[in-house]
């Protein structure tokens, strides 16, 4: 996957030369290509905002600017000519969820457009709909300085899921949120040895070698973890047999 992030702080993303995101890189796994915005910026400050239309505090990133910085990476296409995927982190867009990023993990392309002060012109993202899909994302309801740190979150999440990056690939079948028996559900405790620490004991049912068993334990405990934490969540589980009502009864008989 080709993954490509113009921003003015590009030195943010230090974090993708590390780890798992270091070792895909290196594999060839992931090509991430890092473009400092102000290299389009022509005036002698190198200029990248300007006061808003209509007034009110704050700057708001230029569209000519960001026009020329997603033409020239757009510009150097891979060997087949596809077109990028256009994401822009804000927090007025769509939730980013593992859904979301399971979709940008079938994309071969992603083009990451993080933006500083009040964000960039509107008409930046109105003119590259009309040729490319453009994605406005938000990571949660909360603002932050500017939109490296959602572009990280964002390219974990999504690269996590390509095949290669992690040692085992079934890690992420059992991950919160994960498609499949989990999805919509929180991921129960873990634990590893010592089978005691501090007083503290493993779950015997761990101990016990039964997969079945262990494995009912862990369901029962994704979905109490998921009822006393995202409540919200239990009306989106689909499939619940019998064992899961019971396991919803003794948390609430309303959910049995």
């Amino acid at each position: 996957m080709r993954i490509d992030v113009v921003s003015i702080f590009p030195e943010y993303f230090a974090p993708l030369s590390v780890s798992l995101m270091g070792k895909a890189r290196e594999r060839g796994i992931l090509d991430i290509r890092l473009h400092q915005l102000r290299d389009w910026a022509h005036d002698v400050h190198h200029t990248v905002d300007d006061t808003p239309y209509g007034g009110g505090p704050g700057m708001v990133m230029k569209p000519e600017v960001w026009g020329e910085a997603i033409d020239s990476v757009c510009a150097e296409p891979p060997p087949d000519a596809i077109t990028p995927r256009l994401v822009v982190p804000t927090p007025s867009g769509r939730r980013f969820t593992q859904q979301v990023a399971l979709e940008y993990a079938a994309e071969p392309w992603l083009l990451f457009a993080p933006a500083r002060y009040e964000g960039i012109d509107s008409r930046v993202m109105a003119e590259y709909a009309s040729r490319l899909r453009v994605d406005e994302v938000s990571i949660g309801d909360y603002v932050l300085a500017g939109g490296e740190a959602a572009v990280l979150v964002m390219v974990e999440a999504v690269a996590r899921l390509l095949p290669g990056v992690l040692g085992n690939a079934n890690s992420v079948t059992d991950d919160s949120f994960a498609p499949g028996p989990m999805q919509n559900l929180l991921e129960g405790p873990v634990y590893t040895k010592p089978p005691v620490w501090r007083g503290r004991e493993v779950p015997e049912i761990l101990l016990s070698g039964h997969h079945g068993k262990i494995a009912r334990w862990r369901r029962d405990e994704a979905l109490r973890r998921t009822y006393e934490r995202r409540p919200e969540l239990l009306t989106a589980v689909q499939d619940l047999d019998k064992a899961d009502r019971r396991a919803l009864a003794d948390l609430d008989p309303d959910l049995g």
